[in-house]
C-alpha cells in the first residue's frame, strides 16, 4: 500500500528544479491539434506529432511522407513567415471530411504548422469586429487602470464563455494582485487577492512575455509526443510560440487543485515587460477557435496599449508636479547662502517632493531635520551606514530589514530615499516614510508544499482558500518618478553649491589680493610713520631743554601733551607694524609644551606687576600644541596680559588657565574675574583698534586681540570670547591637531585636482567650539 504524502518544507533544490523546468521544449503537444515542423529554407519535414497517424490513416513507415504531402498547399507560403513574430493564419485544409484551420510561425531555421478544428467564418459577426465596434470606445472612456481592467475582463468572459475571468498585475517580487474580476455563480471570487510569485516561476513569466496567449483546453489531457523524422524524441524542439505546446505537469496539477479544467492566459505587455495577465478559468473542458483566440490576443494588446498610455500620462503629470517642486526648492536655496541646512527653513516643497513624513540633511557628524524623523544619534549612524552603500542615490521601502542594527532607533520609520551630495564627505539629503502595516489576502497559503511520497516531485498547493498575512516594517514604495526627481534635485544642488563655491573662491582671491595690498600698505605706513613720531618727541624735548625757562606753564603743559600723544602714536605704529608682520611671516610648525609656555608668561607678568595680588590657577595637565612657537607665544601673551590688565580693580585678581580638548581640536582657555564686557559687543573685540573700555581707564592699542585672532586663524583654528559686566571674561582658542591638519591637506589635494568630484561642504552656523 502506498503511503499517503505528508507536507514538508520545500527545499531550495526543489524550487530550483521547478524554476528550471524545460517548459519551452516539452517534447509533446496537447491532443486537440496536430503539429509539424519543416525546414524554413526548403520546406522539408523535420518533426511531427504522433497523432498524425490517426488523422491520415497512413501505413506504418510512410507517415512522414504522408504528412509532407498533406502540408504541401501551406508549405508553399512558408517564406512569408517572419522569425519570432508568432503564429499567423495559413488558411484551411480538409482532411477525411474534417475542416482544419492551419496557423504557422517561424522560429529560427524552422517553420511550425499547427492544425486545429476550424469554425465557420462569422463575417462581420467575428469577434474581432465586435472589439472594434463596441469595446475600443468603452476602453477609451475609462478613467483608471482598474476600471479599464474591469471592462476588459467582462468582454473577454463574454467572448470566450469561461466561467471566471480576472486580471492581475505583477509586483517587483513577481507576486500577482487581482485588479478586476468577472465570474459566474459557483466560482470562487479572488477579487483583491494576491497570488504568490512562485505560482509562475521566472522562466514561465519570460515565456508569457514572448508568447502572448496560451490555452489549456482540458487539464486532464494526455500529452501527444512529438518526434523527429529520424525517430528521435522531440524534446529538443523549441515550442515557445506553439499554441499546442504541452504544459508542465505541475501546472496541470495546480489547475486541478484549483478546480479548473480549462484555462486561458493573455499577456499584458507594457514597455516591453510582463506587466500582468488576463486569466480565464472554467470548471469544465473548453476549447476556443483560432479566431476567438486571436481576438483575445488583440484584446490583450489593446489593454496593454491603454495601460501604457494611462501610465505614461500619469507619469508625465507626476513628473511635472515634481519638477515644479524641484524648481521651488532650488529657487529658495539660490536666494540664500547655498548651505543645504537652509532646506529645513522651507520644508514644504522638500517633503512633498518625496511624499515623505520627514526629511534630514546629514553632514558628517552633524544633522538638521524636519518632520517625523529618527533621533539625532540614529541619523548620524544612518549617515555612517549609507557611506558604504550610496553612490548617487539609495532607497528602500523596508529599511528595518536592510539595516537591522538601526532598527531600535528607526521607531515607525520604514522607508528612506537618500541622495549623496559629496564624494569626500558624508553629506546626504534623506527623506523618510512611516511604516504602513498591510494585510495581504492570498489565494491560499503562498508557501509551496512538497510530497514525501514515492515520486519526491514538487507539487503545487492544494488549497486556494483566503489566507491572510500581516506585513510590517514596510512603507509605501518609492516610484521611479520620485527617484528621478530627487536625482534631478541632486544635480541642481551640486550646480548651486559649485557656483557658490566659485563665487566664494573669486571673493577669497579678491580678498587675498586686497589683504596683501593692505598689509603692504600698513607695513609701509607704519614703517614710515615711526621716524616722524620720534622726531616730534625729540623736538619737544629740545624745546623744553633749550627754551624751558622762557615758556609759560601753559606752554610746557601743551608740549607735554604733544609728547604723550606722539609716544602713544608711536606705540600704535609699532603695534600695527607687528600686526602686519604676522600676516606676512611663514608658519613653522613644531610641538609646543604649553605648560612651560604658561609658566614663563606668568613669571613675566608677575615681574611687571609686583604691587598687585594675583591668584593664578593653572589646571594641569596642559596640552601640547602643534603650531608656530613664536606666533603662539604672542597670542597667549596677549590673552594673559589682557586678563592682568582688566582685573586691575580686583583684589585679589583671579586668573584661571586650562586646557581644551574638543572634536575641533586642542587649545587653551584664559578666564578672569575682571570688569568683563557686554556680549552684544563681542563681535567688536577682535577688530583692529576696537576697544570696549575708555583709554583713560585701561591703556592699550586695541590690536592685541586682533593679533590673537589672526594668529589662531592662520593655524586653522577658532577663537571665542565670553563676558559679563563686573563678573569677568573668558577667552579661548582651539587649534587643529597635527593629524587633523595632515588629513585636511590630503583632502585638499583631490579637491584641487578635480573640483567636480570634490563638492564643497559648509560648517553649521554657530559651529565654533563652546567653552564652559
Amino acid at each position: 500500500m502506498t503511503a499517503l504524502p505528508t507536507v514538508a518544507t520545500v527545499s531550495e533544490d526543489q524550487l530550483a528544479q521547478c524554476a528550471s523546468e524545460p517548459i519551452r521544449i516539452p517534447g509533446a503537444i496537447q491532443p486537440h491539434g496536430w503539429l509539424a515542423a519543416v525546414e524554413w529554407s526548403d520546406g522539408r519535414l523535420t518533426a511531427f506529432s504522433d497523432n498524425w497517424a490517426a488523422l491520415l490513416d497512413a501505413p506504418p513507415g510512410v507517415l512522414a511522407a504522408y504528412v509532407q504531402d498533406t502540408l504541401g498547399p501551406v508549405v508553399d507560403g512558408l517564406h512569408a513567415l517572419v522569425d519570432g513574430e508568432g503564429p499567423v493564419s495559413c488558411g484551411t485544409l480538409t482532411l477525411r471530411g474534417r475542416r482544419l484551420h492551419v496557423s504557422g510561425h517561424r522560429l529560427s531555421a524552422l517553420a511550425y504548422f499547427e492544425l486545429e478544428a476550424d469554425s465557420e467564418d462569422a463575417g462581420t459577426r467575428a469577434p474581432i469586429y465586435s472589439l472594434a465596434r463596441h469595446l475600443v470606445p468603452a476602453m477609451q472612456r475609462t478613467g483608471s487602470v482598474d476600471e479599464l481592467c474591469r471592462v476588459v475582463v467582462a468582454e473577454m468572459k463574454r467572448l470566450t464563455g469561461f466561467g471566471r475571468c480576472l486580471a492581475y498585475r505583477f509586483d517587483a517580487q513577481g507576486h500577482g494582485a487581482v485588479l478586476a474580476e468577472a465570474l459566474d455563480r459557483g466560482y470562487d471570487s479572488y477579487a483583491g487577492h494576491h497570488f504568490p510569485g512562485s505560482d509562475i516561476p521566472p522562466q514561465a513569466r519570460e515565456l508569457y512575455r514572448i508568447n502572448h496567449i496560451r490555452l489549456i483546453g482540458d487539464a486532464t489531457y494526455t500529452p501527444v509526443p512529438v518526434r523527429f523524422v529520424d525517430g528521435r524524441e522531440g524534446s529538443a524542439l523549441d515550442m515557445s510560440q506553439a499554441a499546442l505546446r504541452s504544459v508542465s505537469p505541475v501546472h496541470l496539477e495546480y489547475m486541478r487543485n484549483m478546480g479548473t479544467l480549462a484555462s486561458m492566459s493573455v499577456s499584458i505587455i507594457v514597455g516591453g515587460r510582463l506587466w500582468g495577465l488576463v486569466s480565464c478559468h472554467d470548471h469544465a473542458p473548453r476549447h476556443l477557435s483560432w479566431q476567438t483566440r486571436m481576438a483575445c490576443e488583440h484584446l490583450g494588446q489593446l489593454l496593454s496599449l491603454q495601460i501604457e498610455a494611462k501610465e505614461e500620462n500619469e507619469q508625465v503629470t507626476e513628473q511635472l508636479r515634481l519638477r515644479q517642486l524641484t524648481l521651488a526648492i532650488v529657487a529658495h536655496l539660490a536666494d540664500s547662502d547655498a548651505t543645504l541646512q537652509r532646506l529645513m527653513e522651507e520644508p514644504g516643497p522638500l517633503l512633498r517632493l518625496g511624499r515623505a513624513a520627514g526629511a534630514a540633511v546629514i553632514l558628517n557628524d552633524t544633522c538638521w531635520s524636519v518632520g517625523e524623523t529618527p533621533d539625532r544619534d540614529t541619523l548620524i549612524q544612518l549617515g555612517q551606514w549609507l557611506g558604504n552603500r550610496i553612490d548617487q542615490d539609495w532607497h528602500s521601502d523596508r529599511l528595518p530589514t536592510e539595516a537591522p542594527a538601526l532598527a531600535d532607533g528607526l521607531r515607525a520609520t520604514a522607508g528612506i530615499l537618500a541622495i549623496s551630495i559629496s564624494k569626500l564627505h558624508r553629506h546626504y539629503i534623506v527623506w523618510f516614510r512611516p511604516e504602513i502595516v498591510q494585510t495581504i489576502v492570498w489565494a491560499g497559503d503562498p508557501r509551496k508544499e512538497s510530497s514525501t511520497g514515492e515520486d519526491r516531485r514538487l507539487h503545487p498547493r492544494r488549497s486556494f482558500s483566503s489566507w491572510k498575512e500581516q506585513v510590517r516594517g514596510r512603507s509605501m514604495p518609492w516610484t521611479a518618478s520620485e527617484v528621478h526627481a530627487v536625482l534631478e534635485l541632486r544635480q541642481a544642488l551640486i550646480g548651486i553649491v559649485l557656483r557658490r563655491a566659485e563665487e566664494m573662491a573669486e571673493v577669497a582671491m579678491e580678498l587675498g589680493r586686497v589683504n596683501k595690498e593692505l598689509e603692504a600698505f600698513s607695513y609701509t605706513v607704519s614703517h614710515d610713520l615711526r621716524a616722524p613720531m620720534r622726531h616730534i618727541a625729540g623736538f619737544v624735548d629740545l624745546v623744553l631743554e633749550m627754551e624751558g625757562t622762557l615758556l609759560s606753564d601753559r606752554s610746557r603743559r601743551y608740549l607735554s601733551h604733544v609728547k604723550e600723544a606722539s609716544a602713544h602714536a608711536g606705540q600704535l605704529v609699532d603695534a600695527l607694524l607687528d600686526f602686519s608682520r604676522m600676516g606676512r611671516s611663514a608658519i613653522k610648525h613644531t610641538w609646543i609644551n604649553s605648560a612651560h609656555l604658561i609658566e614663563d608668561l606668568i613669571a613675566e607678568q608677575n615681574a611687571q606687576v609686583k604691587d598687585r595680588r594675583i591668584e593664578w590657577q593653572v589646571q594641569q595637565p596642559l596640552p601640547k600644541l602643534w603650531g608656530d612657537p613664536v606666533l603662539l607665544q604672542v597670542a597667549v601673551r596677549n590673552l594673559i596680559a589682557n586678563a592682568v590688565k582688566y582685573t586691575r580693580p580686583r583684589d585679589p585678581a583671579r586668573i584661571e588657565i586650562a586646557g581644551i580638548d574638543t572634536p575641533e581640536g586642542i587649545g587653551l582657555r584664559v578666564s578672569d574675574n575682571g570688569v568683563g564686557f557686554q556680549m552684544k559687543y563681542v563681535g567688536k573685540l577682535f577688530g583692529v583698534f576696537q576697544r570696549l573700555h575708555q583709554t583713560e581707564a585701561f591703556e592699550g592699542t586695541g590690536i592685541g586681540l586682533a593679533s590673537v585672532r589672526r594668529i589662531v586663524e592662520r593655524h586653522g583654528g577658532q577663537v571665542q570670547a565670553w563676558g559679563a559686566p563686573d563678573v569677568g571674561a573668558r577667552f579661548s582658542f582651539v587649534l587643529p591637531t597635527r593629524e587633523m591638519q595632515e588629513a585636511s591637506a590630503a583632502e585638499a589635494a583631490p579637491e584641487r585636482a578635480s573640483p567636480v568630484m570634490a563638492i564643497p561642504t559648509f560648517a553649521p552656523e554657530g559651529g565654533a567650539p563652546q567653552t564652559n
